[in-house]
């Protein structure tokens, strides 16, 4: 059954209190009653001595007991004492009052299994209980002598008691203190755990999720384990409110992305309809080559807006371009040759190194990228404005840096933070008068970021300059 943390800790306290009160109380008794058995034998061992000290002080007949064991002065209450000469045992007991009482045969016959030598052993005799013994040979006379371990007994039995009480209430004590602390150590970890509940309950599969619940600066100690948990946390929720933010912000691109595509396409579509149906309601041959030359006009037109959202979309994946080297001092002197002839109505210039700039590239995209800034310029800019294409290394970035700069009227303000962005265009209307798709730049940017560069614009009246930087 699963029991909360707090239950297993306190648990885990509780048993290894118990088991070191057990332990230490296990060595306490047996080291006491070690102890106490040392200082009995001890006394066994004197009276012992004794017993032998009677024995010796003169002949006696076997059958009898010595002359002066009744006058062996000091002896222990309890003291049993017995004497076997040639198999004729005489033993006897002092009783509390000081009076020495006849062994039983039964008793004799438990003691003489005491061994003789320098050992102590314990026998429990019948009728008087456990003793402690000890048997020498003195001569031909074997001397038994014991005293009874009741008083241990009763000593180890009392320490128990006391063990086993003062153990429980320590395992009793150390079970409510452990509660009491572990809940209130665990006390951080629930606020996480508070934390981690309340953003689990946040809707994530769609619309912007914004800022999501934090675990407090207070408990984001790295020093603590739960610290560590809520630094990580608090990481965690700050990655995944950026990748949910991403993809909101990339959600709502690719709809405004298929609203405008599907604009752009409309626009030709519609108006080879138009010319279709036209022809066919009115079948002179005169105006069905007009119409068929419209059809054409939208057709390339459509061809090459879907070119372009292809390109993207492959720059979009990730497909690897052509890498070879790429003589950008030729690719510019080509680009504002074409300009040139398409746009006759504007000056073009060129301000190239003396020496010819090589990077690593896509000929092909890198060229679609200068022919698209041209083509911008001259859309954007009256008759007789002068466009200047310029090249240069920067040898401190180990880079080609190429612009192209007119002296037009500038792109307005409030465009400049847009330009690159898809589909965007000064002329909102989407009207042909302006040209383009607003896919150019665009097309720019993603394809010099390919290559590892970077493109950038500055503008204001008289003056505007794109700075193509390829890594050489």
């Amino acid at each position: 059954m699963p029991t909360s943390l707090t239950a297993r800790v306190a648990g885990a306290v509780v048993v290894l209190v118990a088991v070191v009160s057990i332990v230490i109380s296990a060595l306490t008794t047996a080291a006491i009653s070690s102890y106490l058995t040392r200082q009995l034998d001890t006394k066994v061992s004197a009276s012992h001595d004794r017993a032998v000290g009677a024995l010796n002080k003169g002949g006696h007949e076997a059958s009898k007991p010595p002359p002066d064991i009744e006058n062996a002065h000091g002896q222990d209450a309890g003291t049993v004492t017995v004497y076997l000469t040639n198999s004729v045992a005489n033993g006897n007991v002092i009783t509390p009052a000081g009076e020495l009482d006849q062994l039983s045969a039964q008793v004799i016959a438990a003691l003489e299994q005491a061994p003789a030598g320098t050992t102590f052993v314990t026998i429990d005799l019948p009728g008087l209980g456990q003793y402690r013994v000890h048997a020498s040979t003195v001569d031909t006379t074997t001397v038994i002598t014991g005293l009874p371990t009741k008083d241990i007994d009763d000593t180890l039995a009392s320490l128990v008691g006391w063990e086993a009480f003062f153990s429980g209430l320590g395992v009793v004590t150390a079970g409510g203190v452990a509660v009491f602390v572990v809940r209130r150590q665990l006390r951080p970890l629930r606020k996480v755990a508070q934390t981690a509940r309340a953003v689990s309950g946040i809707p994530l599969a769609t619309g912007e999720i914004g800022m999501t619940a934090r675990v407090p600066d207070k408990l984001t100690d790295e020093r603590t384990e739960v610290g560590q948990v809520a630094v990580a946390l608090n990481t965690l929720l700050g990655h995944m409110e950026r990748a949910l933010d991403a993809r909101h912000r990339s959600e709502l691109q690719v709809r405004q992305f298929v609203a405008d595509a599907s604009h752009e396409l409309r626009t030709p579509l519609t108006t080879i309809q138009g010319y279709a149906e036209l022809s066919l309601r009115r079948p002179d041959p005169e105006q069905l080559t007009h119409a068929m030359g419209k059809v054409k006009s939208e057709a390339h037109r459509m061809a090459s807006l879907v070119e372009d959202l292809l390109l993207l979309a492959r720059l979009d994946a990730g497909r690897p371009l052509e890498r070879r080297p790429v003589d950008l001092t030729w690719l510019a002197m080509e680009s504002v040759t074409d300009a040139q002839i398409v746009g006759p109505a504007h000056r073009w210039a060129l301000d190239l190194p003396e020496e010819p700039v090589v990077v690593t590239g896509d000929e092909q995209r890198l060229h679609q990228v200068v022919t698209n800034l041209l083509s911008n310029a001259r859309r954007h800019t009256p008759a007789g404005t002068t466009v200047t294409v310029g090249l240069r290394t920067d040898d401190t970035r180990h880079s080609a840096v190429l612009t192209v700069r007119d002296n037009g009227p500038g792109i307005p303000s409030d465009l400049q933070p847009n330009v690159f962005k898809r589909f965007s265009r000064a002329d909102t209307s989407r009207t042909r008068d302006s040209g383009g798709s607003g896919l150019g730049l665009s097309l720019a940017q993603s394809i010099t970021e390919a290559h590892g560069g970077a493109i950038v614009v500055t503008s204001h009246p008289g003056d505007t300059c794109f700075t193509l930087s390829l890594p050489r």
